[in-house]
């Protein structure tokens, strides 16, 4: 039987225990940038552990996922201000009010059109906003879905999670096509959703405990984790040919091979709260955890 790969973990404190480091991404300057969620700033965080934080405008907008865009700068989602905004590496940030109201943007993703697109869990849309800030919505087909987090696939298109109404995967051409893909497992409140290495994406179900999977032509594997109460969150592709996510309810970080075998590993604080996940610039993986820290996760490499 395979041996379980060792991994190194540390944590990094960037925020005060209110903050609620939440999502992160790998910025076009070597930094990582995390969203603040209840302390409403994003955080600018080098790898060798300096932290600088910038305020948003308004303390309570709930900024949430965040990625980098074509324009080397970083771009994020204001949950409760119903906003999308933009941070260059210069610390400056510009704000785009959405055209329909209590909108709920959620999960953002950089398009293969040069474009970003967004969830708008609240209002069963998906949302295209250019860099000068134009701004297109398509309708759902289905009511109550809540939208939520949204990662392009290798096919040009972007792949989302519909975590309620049943639990369903969409697809959303750079067209606006649209089609939705129900999942084995109903309920299974799917969250966090990344591409793999072997061309499908890659999901977490938080309501059932399981790993999905689903390929280009939809077809759909569920994988069940070991403790299925340990609410997973997020997920990211690994330096190594699997797949890492946060295990949110058990203070856990689980890595899944592209065939199926499951690991978890412990983290130092079981009650850290880990939310986002991603490669950072130096190799390592870097979750958001938040009770304030950062943890880096050092995996070998063949």
């Amino acid at each position: 039987m395979p041996q379980q790969t060792e991994v190194t973990i540390q944590e990094l404190t960037v925020a005060g225990p209110g903050a609620g480091p939440y999502a992160l991404a790998s910025g076009p300057d070597g930094a990582l940038w995390c969203t603040l969620v209840h302390g409403g700033g994003i955080a600018r965080v080098t790898t060798e552990g300096k932290v600088t934080t910038y305020d948003l405008e308004s303390a309570s907008g709930g900024p949430t996922m965040i990625t980098a865009g074509p324009d080397d700068a970083l771009w994020f989602t204001e949950f409760k201000e119903h906003r999308i905004g933009r941070i260059g590496t210069d610390g400056r940030i510009r704000s785009f009010a959405l055209p329909t109201e209590q909108a709920g943007p959620l999960g953002i993703a950089a398009g293969s059109d040069g474009a970003l697109w967004f969830t708008e869990s609240a209002v069963d849309r998906i949302g295209r906003i250019t860099t000068d800030g134009e701004i297109s919505e398509f309708a759902l087909p289905t009511a109550g879905g809540f939208a939520s987090v949204i990662a392009p696939g290798q096919d040009g298109a972007l792949w989302f999670t519909v975590n309620q109404a049943g639990g369903k995967i969409g697809r959303i051409t750079v067209d606006g096509d649209i089609g939705l893909h129900p999942l084995p497992t109903r309920e299974a409140g799917p969250v966090g959703i990344a591409p793999g290495p072997d061309g499908a994406l890659w999901f977490v179900e938080i309501a059932a405990g399981q790993i999905g999977r689903i390929a280009a032509d939809g077809t759909i594997a569920e994988f069940p984790l070991p403790d299925r109460e340990s609410r997973p969150h997020a997920i990211a592709a690994g330096p190594d040919g699997a797949l890492w996510f946060t295990e949110w309810g058990a203070g856990r970080i689980g890595r899944i091979t592209t065939e199926g075998r499951i690991d978890g590993y412990d983290l130092p604080d079981r009650a850290s709260e880990p939310h986002g996940i991603t490669l950072g610039p130096d190799g390592a993986l870097w979750v958001a955890l938040e009770t304030g820290s950062l943890a880096r996760i050092v995996v070998p490499q063949d």
